[in-house]
């Protein structure tokens, strides 16, 4: 029997604050020392990572499985397969599935579900719902959520709990978006659990009213669709959300920002010392609304893609470190779904596969460093979800999550080699430098070179102070 189960040498390890070279040495799932001597004895697997720089687990904190539920999209197995070949050892689910994440018994159905899918490893947000399950949310935090998610403005479907996206007052079965009451009471009891409340934040009475407007004139340009959900609807939810968080106590997130506006009210939150943080997706740092005559409608996203002047806010907002975190926002549809007018097709396309070879041919860029990508993609995730140093880090005794990328090698993005079920990206044809060559959950090589070497490595991650942190 082999003394250790994986050594990874001759690689350059990068955390958000240095660069050095060292070897790993990988036992039983878990780093057991990095360092620079030859350590005795055999091992099962060796990785050879000359020229090459060896980071921490890289995570993807926003993804849409739609598992169970709409799994003609896509499904935990295939979007966890894309998350390996993208360079991704952790994805936290979101609860909108088909049951929702409402209960701790919905939870642990989960858990079941997708445990006998995952690739990777996996955390599982908590769906909040206002009365429906406001007593739940304890018993969520009990089982092990990651962290509590509100779409805020979105109505409910009466029947089954789920989201209804373009909600209309004549509806009939479905419960109207939240009065502000009502998501107070929300703020306030997640608030009791000390965990990250995340908020989808645009304002739906500002939404209904302009979108009709612009409906109402015949337009289907794209233009249009970003007057009707407008940098300013984003603004007052987010300021709404900072008002109740900081009365209520709540640790407050603010989902996917997508305007310079609101990244300035997250900064001046944090300066004046409130817990609110802050995440972009790659489709707001890489894409504008001028794009879109060479796009076309795979980039349609809530909240939409805005001006090339909310582009470049957000990057200075990475860069100063008010966006912590980048993650995909990963929300498949088919391709009949997306062809269409404007108005009527659904929102969200593929990126869990493509977050990372672009943040690095960013680092290319020179836009960020490729510390500074480790911090928003590794490990400024671990520690904001209460999971440093079992993730984000190279501490012996942690899981031995590691993401080893080449720098010099280019791509590109090819829609039809994705690993999603769907394979709708706004980034086909997108050329760059920079990509993941291999992807290791707790030990164990998934993807190598683009190949998969190992299926079914992950289990349910769990915040520190859960008792239970792992279960495979």
């Amino acid at each position: 029997m082999a003394d250790w189960d994986h050594i990874i040498r001759n690689g350059v390890l990068v955390t958000s604050g240095k660069s050095y070279e060292s070897d790993i040495y990988i036992k039983n799932g878990e780093i057991a020392a990095v360092t620079n001597e030859e350590l005795p004895g055999t091992a099962e697997e060796e990785t050879d990572a000359q020229g090459c720089y060896v980071l921490p687990g890289l995570m993807d904190t926003h993804v849409h499985s739609r598992d169970p539920g709409a799994t003609h999209k896509e499904d935990f197995y295939y979007s966890t397969l894309a998350a390996a070949a993208g360079g991704i050892t952790t994805v936290f689910e979101m609860p909108n599935t088909v049951p929702p994440v409402n209960s701790a018994k919905n939870f642990h159905k989960q858990v079941q579900n997708l445990s006998e899918k995952a690739n990777v490893d996996f955390g599982l947000w908590g769906i909040c719902l206002g009365q429906l399950n406001l007593n739940d949310i304890q018993a969520l935090d009990d089982a092990g959520v990651i962290g509590f998610k509100f779409f805020w403005g979105y109505a409910v479907d009466r029947n089954t709990y789920a989201l209804i996206y373009n909600y209309k007052p004549e509806m009939e079965n479905v419960i109207p978006p939240f009065k502000d009451g009502e998501v107070y009471q929300i703020f306030r009891e997640v608030a009791k659990t000390g965990k990250i409340l995340a908020i989808h934040a645009e304002n739906n009475e500002l939404i209904q009213t302009l979108t009709n407007e612009v409906e109402e004139s015949g337009r289907t340009d794209y233009e249009a669709l970003v007057e009707g959900r407008p940098d300013f609807a984003e603004l007052t939810t987010i300021q709404t959300g900072i008002s109740f968080a900081k009365h209520a106590g709540t640790r407050l997130h603010i989902l996917h920002i997508s305007s310079g506006i609101g990244a300035d009210e997250v900064k001046n939150a944090q300066n004046r010392g409130e817990a609110i943080t802050t995440e972009t997706c790659p489709h707001f740092l890489f894409l504008s609304a001028e794009d879109y005559e060479d796009v076309g409608p795979q980039m349609k996203v809530y909240p939409p893609v805005k001006y090339k002047q909310d582009q470049d806010q957000l990057w200075e907002r990475i860069d100063d470190g008010t966006i912590s975190v980048v993650c995909s926002d990963h929300a498949p549809h088919t391709e009949a779904e997306k062809d269409g007018d404007l108005w009527s097709i659904p929102a969200g396309m593929c990126g869990v596969e493509t977050t990372v070879p672009l943040m690095l041919n960013a680092v290319n860029e020179g836009r960020i460093t490729l510390q500074q990508a480790v911090a928003l993609l590794s490990e400024n995730p671990a520690k904001q979800y209460d999971l440093y140093p079992q993730k984000g880090s190279f501490q012996p005794g942690t899981d031995a999550d590691i993401t080893i990328v080449d720098l010099d090698q280019s791509f590109e993005i090819k829609r039809e080699e994705l690993h999603s079920k769907s394979k709708v990206s706004a980034y086909d044809g997108f050329t760059g430098t920079g990509m993941p060559v291999q992807t290791i959950v707790r030990g164990k090589t998934v993807m190598k070179n683009n190949e998969f070497v190992n299926e079914n490595q992950g289990g349910l991650v769990k915040p520190s102070r859960t008792s239970e942190t792992i279960e495979s």
